[in-house]
């Protein structure tokens, strides 16, 4: 992995065999990303994406292992109780042209990944919202 900030966009490359979602916090770990929005493409080998069930308050997770394209990665970065919070949805495209989505919990790149992230120095926090089950965002 290797990036570069460029006023407020922060550009990263990662790299085949490296894992995603790890090296984009890295990143906003060492840049004290406040908050921001993300968005990328790349390729991977293997990605662990869900689906939330709101009625149950739970992930349902697949893993998929081939030869996929990110034809979409986009989601965002807050704070929760200080920390770095990603949320990221991503959506694949096999070979045949079939696209498959969802929030994203893994990622493992197969050749390259490009990653822009517009960042912002106001903080947004998330907490969690027992309604739904999730850590929402937070604006008081």
């Amino acid at each position: 992995m290797d990036y570069k900030r460029m006023k407020d966009i922060l550009v990263i490359r990662v790299d085949r065999g490296e894992e995603l979602i790890r090296n984009i916090e890295e990143v906003c770990k060492k840049e004290n990303v406040q908050s921001g929005i993300i968005f990328g493409l790349g390729a991977v080998s293997k990605c662990i994406m869900g689906v939330f069930h709101v009625e149950e308050q739970k992930y349902y997770k697949n893993e998929m292992e081939g030869v996929f394209e990110i034809t979409n990665l986009t989601g965002n970065v807050s704070r929760k109780d200080g920390e770095v919070y990603l949320h990221l949805h991503i959506t694949l495209g096999d070979e045949k042209g079939n696209a498959f989505g969802g929030h994203c919990n893994e990622a493992w790149i197969s050749a390259t990944s490009e990653i822009f992230i517009i960042t912002s120095e106001e903080v947004l926090d998330r907490e969690f919202n027992s309604k739904v089950g999730l850590n929402t965002l937070k604006f008081s």
